[in-house]
C-alpha cells in the first residue's frame, strides 16, 4: 500500500454470497484468496493482495465494490470531506494492528473509504499489471460538481476533457503524474444513487466477457473499443455487483 495521499489502495466486495463470488473472480481474473480473520479473506492477484471480500454487514448494505483511498490522517480527512458536502456513512474507526479508515458518500452520493495504513511506505508509480485495478470511473449527477470535491480532497490532478457528444465531457484525472481514472455526467434517467466503476486489467476484454458469462455473471457493455486503442467491458458478477475490465 502507499501513504501517498489521494491513491486508490484497496478495494472490498461485500456480497451476499462470499464462496460463489471467490469461485466467480478467480474463474474470470485469475485471482486467489487468503483468508484474513474468520468473516474475512483478501483477493490477492499474481500472490499480492489487492482487496478483501466479506458478507453483507446488513442485508440493506450495497452489494458491490468499495475503493480504499489513502490519506495521512483519516479525522483530518472525513472533518474536510463534511466541509465539502460529504456525508459520513461509517464513523472513522481503526482496524487492528493495520490502520484506521471511515466511508463516506462525496455529494452527489457516490460511496468511498478513507484509508491510512499503520506502515505505510511511498511507492514508485507503476501501471497496473493483470490482475490489477487498472482505472476508476465516476458516472455522476454533475461530473463538475464531484470533480471540486475530490480534487479538494484528494489532490487529483484534471488530465483532459474528452467531447463524447450527446454524452457530454469525459474528464481523465490523474494521481501522481499518472492517468488513473474518469468522470462524466450519466444520462438523467440513470436509476440509482451515483457510484465508482472500478476496471480490472485482463490479457483480453473478450476472453474474460467469456469467462464472465460462462461463470454466471452478466455483461452489460461491450466488449467495445476505446480512444487510445484499449478494449473494454462493463460486467456485472452472479450477485449483482458491477465491475469492469480492461486490456491494452
Amino acid at each position: 500500500m502507499s501513504g501517498t495521499r489521494g491513491r486508490f489502495v484497496w478495494y472490498d466486495l461485500m456480497t451476499p454470497d462470499v464462496d460463489k463470488a471467490k469461485a466467480f473472480y478467480a474463474a474470470v481474473l485469475g485471482w486467489g484468496t487468503q483468508p484474513f480473520g474468520d468473516a474475512y479473506s483478501m483477493w490477492t492477484a499474481n500472490g499480492t493482495p489487492l482487496g478483501g471480500v466479506m458478507a453483507l454487514p446488513e442485508p440493506a448494505a450495497p452489494n458491490a465494490w468499495l475503493a480504499y483511498i489513502s490519506v495521512p490522517d483519516v479525522d483530518a480527512a472525513v472533518t474536510q470531506a463534511r466541509s465539502l458536502g460529504a456525508a459520513v456513512v461509517k464513523a472513522a474507526g481503526d482496524i487492528p494492528n493495520t490502520g484506521r479508515f471511515a466511508i463516506l458518500a462525496d455529494p452527489q452520493g457516490a460511496m468511498f473509504s478513507l484509508y491510512s495504513s499503520l506502515t505505510a511506505t511511498d511507492v514508485p508509480d507503476a501501471a497496473a499489471k493483470v490482475g490489477e485495478f487498472s482505472w476508476h470511473e465516476l458516472p455522476t449527477t454533475d461530473w463538475r460538481a464531484a470533480w471540486a470535491f475530490y480534487e479538494a480532497l484528494f489532490g487529483w490532478e484534471k488530465r483532459a476533457e474528452h467531447d463524447m457528444g450527446p454524452m457530454g465531457i469525459y474528464m481523465l484525472f490523474g494521481i501522481g503524474g499518472q492517468e488513473a481514472g474518469g468522470m462524466f455526467t450519466r444520462p438523467a434517467e440513470t436509476a440509482g444513487p451515483p457510484a465508482w466503476l472500478h476496471y480490472i486489467r485482463v490479457d483480453s476484454a473478450d476472453a474474460a466477457a467469456a469467462r464472465v458469462t460462462a461463470n454466471g455473471g452478466t455483461v452489460i457493455n461491450g466488449p467495445m473499443d476505446v480512444p487510445g486503442g484499449d478494449r473494454i467491458a462493463h460486467c456485472l458478477d452472479p450477485m449483482g455487483a458491477m465491475f469492469a475490465v480492461h486490456s491494452k
